[in-house]
């Protein structure tokens, strides 16, 4: 075996984190305290442990575990795929998806790949603006594949209609009262979802007129502190 003695990950984990990137480091040393700063300025994720940090109330579900096979010279090989689903119920939502050779494995980085995709979504109301927004804040749509998904805002305590994995996925992500309306070959699961996950990642794609009025644009977190990270 080549190279020196492999570190394992439980020697990793006890040592605690560690941060490598300059937004890591503003993260754990408490610059940075709501995942807002991060998103307003646009700035890229690279560590799943600033999601941990910023967002600890993060629940997962796995939606889907499917083997697929490859063929080789060998034969076939077969792995293990999953699609992972997390949110905090509360405005944020993430997706990820990882093939390994065990399940386990699969899952664990899916949930990691998850964490770096995380977005937030624009809730609002349907009607009357009384009490916390329910619903979301207009008609939107996404698409993967051939599967097309509809998300239309619907009245109060009508409930989450739709199919279980996109209820599953708009529950995590803290939408009470929404109609969905799907086509295409939805019996693909993983297409689903990833077009439910555009739809509702278009809902900070534009600005209502509630939000016209003209905001000051503050200096990035990495300009500010610059010499400090």
């Amino acid at each position: 075996r080549r190279g020196g003695p492999r570190r394992g990950r439980r020697d990793t984990e006890e040592k605690g984190w560690q941060p490598v990137t300059k937004l890591g480091r503003l993260v754990k040393s408490g610059k940075i305290t709501s995942i807002e700063q991060i998103y307003q300025h646009a700035l890229p994720i690279k560590e799943y442990q600033i999601v941990d940090t910023l967002l600890p109330d993060l629940k997962d579900s796995v939606m889907q575990m499917k083997s697929v096979q490859k063929q080789t010279r060998a034969g076939q090989r077969t792995r293990s795929k999953a699609v992972v689903v997390i949110g905090d119920g509360n405005g944020h939502v993430g997706l990820g998806i990882k093939t390994a050779k065990e399940a386990a494995t699969a899952i664990r980085a899916a949930i990691i790949i998850a964490k770096l995709s995380i977005i937030p979504i624009r809730r609002g109301y349907w009607g009357s603006n009384l009490g916390t927004p329910h619903s979301l804040a207009a008609k939107t749509s996404g698409k993967c594949g051939s599967v097309n998904v509809r998300l239309i805002p619907a009245p109060r305590g009508s409930g989450i209609v739709a199919s279980p994995a996109v209820k599953k996925l708009l529950q995590l992500a803290g939408v009470e009262d929404v109609y969905t309306s799907s086509s295409g070959s939805t019996r693909t699961k993983e297409n689903t979802l990833k077009a439910c996950f555009a739809a509702i990642g278009n809902t900070y794609g534009f600005l209502t007129p509630n939000l016209w009025k003209e905001t000051k644009l503050e200096p990035s977190p990495l300009e500010v502190y610059a010499d400090e990270a």
